[in-house]
């Protein structure tokens, strides 16, 4: 069984002490691909320090997070754009739009949004999209960059099925992680009408740890729990799901 972890930031701080062990565990529980997506410059060069040492299991992302986008936006995003020529990257992302912690930057995180999309675009790779309180916001900006070239995974879904069925239509895939053990996450209510086919599994480790691990710090390997739940709302064997969705994460990724 391979599993595949579409979003898990393993070069964080968090991970300082045990980054190896909690690696090794992850492998030992089926899961073998990694995908890594950036926030800002300040942790460049942490994640290629993280695929240099594990350069079978680690594919990098590139990208400016929404909660990162300050008044020095834009030289971020050159930032982003001088590396897309220097070496490979699998997807643009995380980018999105944020209005949990902070509007200030609605504007500049709209605008780097957007930009980025088209960044994307430009060198036929996936997005991955970061949306927290801000459905309206993103979608708004999706309509206006469909069609040819938008592809991509829709981060860490928590929205309606209307929500999931419309960032679908956008040629998205539903990424989905420890919410969906969460008894108040209520998308397990609904996810059973969601073909598998529109579905990959991510951690977002070290946030967001799937049951019995909530509240405490996330890691790859626990994508084994998310995986067991998303089998039984699908009542599927685990096996088929761990295929169906790494088949599904190449379609996006490439590889």
């Amino acid at each position: 069984m391979i599993l595949t972890d579409t979003h898990t930031h393993l070069y964080s701080e968090a991970f300082d002490e045990d980054r190896d062990e909690v690696i090794r565990n992850a492998i030992k529980n089926g899961v073998e691909r990694f995908f890594i997506p950036a926030i800002d410059s300040t942790y460049t060069e942490s994640m290629f320090a993280l695929q240099a040492a594990y350069p079978e299991h680690m594919f990098l992302m590139t990208g400016l997070h929404p909660t990162h986008v300050k008044e020095d936006f834009r030289e971020e995003l050159n930032h982003v754009e001088k590396l897309l020529s220097q070496r490979k990257f699998y997807a643009i992302g995380e980018i999105g739009i944020d209005l949990y912690w902070d509007k200030t930057f609605l504007k500049e995180q709209q605008e780097a949004f957007q930009y980025q999309i088209q960044l994307a675009k430009k060198h036929g790779l996936p997005i991955v999209i970061h949306c927290r309180e801000a459905f309206d916001e993103v979608f708004e900006v999706l309509e206006r960059e469909k069609g040819e070239g938008l592809f991509g995974i829709f981060h860490c879904f928590t929205g309606t099925l209307e929500q999931a069925e419309k960032a679908i239509s956008y040629n998205l895939k539903l990424g989905i992680g420890g919410v969906v053990t969460f008894k108040n996450g209520k998308i397990d209510t609904f996810l059973q009408q969601v073909p598998i086919g529109h579905i990959v599994l991510e951690t977002d480790a070290p946030y967001l740890a799937p049951v019995p691990y909530r509240g405490k710090r996330n890691e790859s390997g626990y994508l084994v729990n998310i995986a067991n739940k998303l089998a039984d709302i699908h009542n599927m064997d685990i096996e088929d799901l761990a295929r169906i969705t790494t088949q599904n994460s190449k379609e996006i990724f490439g590889i």
